[in-house]
């Protein structure tokens, strides 16, 4: 039996009636019938829901019918509302992968617009007319950068450098064998482990040495007329210590060389600018392994480097010439807006305007600059339900780059009353532009490397607006 219909229902408008309404017929003229119609049936499913889930008063559903239009109207803007937004970095992690990693320099931002707004020589000759190459973009500037002068180096570029090593494996050693060192299956985020990239790749795994320990003779003696590459895999997100050892990046190349064999290397995070001048030591720069004689490298174009998602690979002509050829290259590459932000950022480090990268910048801050904003903004938020102080901390760089490595920095300890450290964090991230920050020993801590100094009056704004509602 059927059950009955609970009366109030009855005061509810069928939806027909709900979009007659002159308001709702003016948001469909604004926004699209499909969307006011979608808004309109979630506005009344959940005056439906509230009803038959507790007594309300008729006359409270009366108000709620009437009010309808409004709930239609929120229920609309938040459908519609951007999804992805910009957000403040208060943790203190530079490379934060939750956080989209490098953000971009206003130059490299300002290409993007002007490269995406119209057409651009993307793959187009304008000395010829002919059609050309979008490597050509990058790879002249990488060629510079890798101060390459007594070996020609060329450069493509796909979209992270999980592509760039999954296609240079396909490229080169498809059907053969890939010799690595056990101590480098590593594993990165999202569950990406060499071995498993290796088999899609249709290369095989030779692993040699063990997990602390490997020398050159481990590869030699594993070489076999079915090895077709040499791996080198940078450990970027952890460190082994103590009794270990591995061969140089010399003995790899000069090892590839006498076997005729490529040797490649998977830095991981690709370093333009030496690191140790901020006191990071551990992380190999890219020309530096050019320079050792390897034959391949690849590396991500938003971690170390500062600009956007990539993967790159560079390395010898003939070899980045037949990854080129490589039917996965198409797949895998990237467009106009990508090579605009890349080209836009290796022109600073072409210039040495460092700071005009914001990962270099957030590395090379004073501890004395970021002692005196957290000051200031402290200063603005004295309050008896407030305690706000300026205390050290460490920032780390993130993005599985130079992992125990970290930089001092400054950061406001806030503890509100009435308001728990969670509280606050929810606050914080609830904030017209939301703010993450982290909890350290029961108070929140907003690390200042990682806020730009443009986003200081927000931080004052977000704190002294919860300190009215605590």
């Amino acid at each position: 039996m059927k059950a009955a219909a609970h009366p109030d229902l009855r005061l509810l408008p069928s939806i027909d009636e709900l979009l007659r309404d002159p308001e709702m017929e003016e948001l469909a003229g604004q926004n699209g019938r499909a969307a006011v119609l979608d808004a309109a049936r979630n506005a009344l499913k959940d005056l439906r829901s509230a009803i038959l889930a507790s007594h309300i008063d008729p006359a409270l559903i009366t108000a709620r019918v009437a009010n309808l239009p409004s709930a239609v109207r929120q229920n609309l803007q938040s459908s519609l509302a951007f999804s992805l937004c910009s957000v403040i970095n208060a943790t203190g992690v530079i490379l934060h992968t939750n956080l989209g990693r490098a953000p971009l320099g206003e130059a490299a931002l300002q290409h993007v617009v002007e490269v995406a707004r119209g057409y651009s020589n993307l793959e187009f000759d304008l000395a010829s007319g002919e059609r050309g190459k979008r490597d050509v973009h990058v790879s002249r500037l990488f060629a510079k950068l890798l101060n390459t002068a007594e070996r020609d180096i060329s450069t493509i570029v796909v979209n992270n450098n999980a592509a760039a090593v999954l296609l240079t494996l396909n490229a080169l050693a498809e059907g053969g064998e890939v010799i690595v060192s056990r101590g480098e299956l590593v594993e990165i985020g999202g569950s990406f482990r060499i071995p498993d990239v290796m088999t899609k790749s249709g290369a095989v795994l030779r692993e040699v040495g063990t997990t602390n320990r490997t020398r050159i003779g481990d590869y030699e003696h594993a070489i076999s007329d079915r090895t077709k590459l040499l791996l080198r895999v940078h450990r970027s997100n952890f460190q082994i210590v103590g009794f270990t050892e591995q061969p140089s990046l010399e003995e790899l190349a000069a090892l590839g060389r006498k076997h005729n064999i490529p040797v490649m290397e998977d830095l991981g995070s690709g370093e333009l600018f030496d690191v140790r001048e901020v006191g990071i030591h551990g992380e190999p720069m890219i020309a530096a392994s050019v320079r050792a004689g390897i034959d391949v490298v690849t590396y991500s174009g938003d971690k170390l480097l500062g600009g956007p998602q990539a993967g790159l690979i560079s390395g010898a002509p003939e070899l980045v010439a037949k990854i080129r050829g490589n039917p996965l290259f198409r797949a895998l590459r990237v467009d106009k807006m990508f090579y605009a932000a890349l080209e836009a950022t290796l022109l600073a480090y072409l210039r040495e305007n460092y700071d005009a990268i914001p990962t270099l910048r957030m590395m090379r801050m004073s501890e004395e600059e970021l002692q005196r904003r957290a000051e200031q903004i402290a200063q603005h938020l004295k309050s008896s339900q407030v305690e706000v102080l300026v205390v050290e901390s460490r920032s780390v760089l993130g993005g599985g780059s130079a992992p125990g490595a970290t930089l001092p920095s400054r950061a406001l300890a806030a503890t509100i009353r009435g308001l728990t450290p969670d509280a606050l964090l929810t606050h914080l991230r609830q904030w017209e532009t939301p703010i993450i920050a982290r909890v350290e020993n029961d108070r929140v801590l907003l690390d200042l490397r990682t806020v730009q100094p443009s986003q200081d009056a927000t931080i004052t704004a977000a704190l002294r607006a919860n300190l009215a509602e605590g």
